[in-house]
């Protein structure tokens, strides 16, 4: 149940996407751009903060990928209230480490249906380095961004025009920054190393949907 990671690359049937594409061992860390573009838009919340930093340093915000014309994820977007010391550090140096967590969950041997059976954690994670560049300007679109993202979907969207006249104070305390990718790493551990019958024992009894979604995403035709 470690927390390492590998440089991201393609599954099995998925294709090369990766500017970094040297070979990973462990199966764990053998994922697709598609797949880290999901976990980004699925779980937005993470922890930035000043590369080489306490995490108490940092804080969390929602991001979103910006990605390039052959799915590389090239860039996150995101706001601060500049009231936030992160404004402050990362204006002086623009280096940070940003971790985002995805699906989650303990898995019983009372879920698999055998008690000579080893619990573990299945999990999702990217590592992301990056630069990160500020936009006095850009609180509006990137509030704009962020919301269209999360309000897609529903039956009837809310959209930041319908705040009213609090709208322009509320973009006053904001600053928009975008942070340039440098590299990727991640792990997903989604039981890619069980027995078919395990994973099938997993993912038919499992109460996380979400976890047992991702999965199934990672293990397509092995139960």
């Amino acid at each position: 149940m470690g927390t390492a990671g590998g440089e991201i690359e393609p599954r099995p049937g998925v294709g090369e996407h990766s500017a970094t594409s040297s070979y990973r061992s462990s199966v764990f860390e053998r994922f697709s751009a598609d797949d880290a573009a999901a976990l980004i838009a699925e779980y937005p919340l993470a922890w930035v903060l000043p590369r080489g930093r306490a995490v108490e340093e940092g804080t969390l915000l929602p991001l979103l990928a910006e990605r390039d014309e052959d799915g590389h994820i090239v860039r996150l977007i995101g706001h601060m209230a500049r009231s936030n010391p992160l404004w402050g550090r990362l204006h002086g140096d623009p280096a940070a480490s940003i971790l985002f967590q995805g699906p989650q969950g303990y898995v019983s041997p009372e879920t698999v249906g055998r008690r000579d059976w080893v619990p573990t954690w299945n999990f999702a994670q990217l590592r992301i380095e990056a630069n990160v560049a500020f936009h006095l300007d850009g609180g509006d679109a990137a509030l704009a961004l962020l919301v269209d993202a999360m309000e897609q979907g529903r039956s009837n969207p809310w959209r930041v025009e319908e705040t009213g006249p609090r709208y322009a104070q509320m973009v006053n305390s904001i600053i928009a920054f975008d942070a340039s990718v440098i590299s990727l790493r991640g792990r997903f551990k989604l039981g890619q190393d069980e027995s078919p019958e395990t994973l099938k024992a997993i993912v038919d009894n499992h109460p996380d949907a979400a976890l047992v979604r991702w999965m199934k995403r990672f293990n397509e035709g092995r139960y």
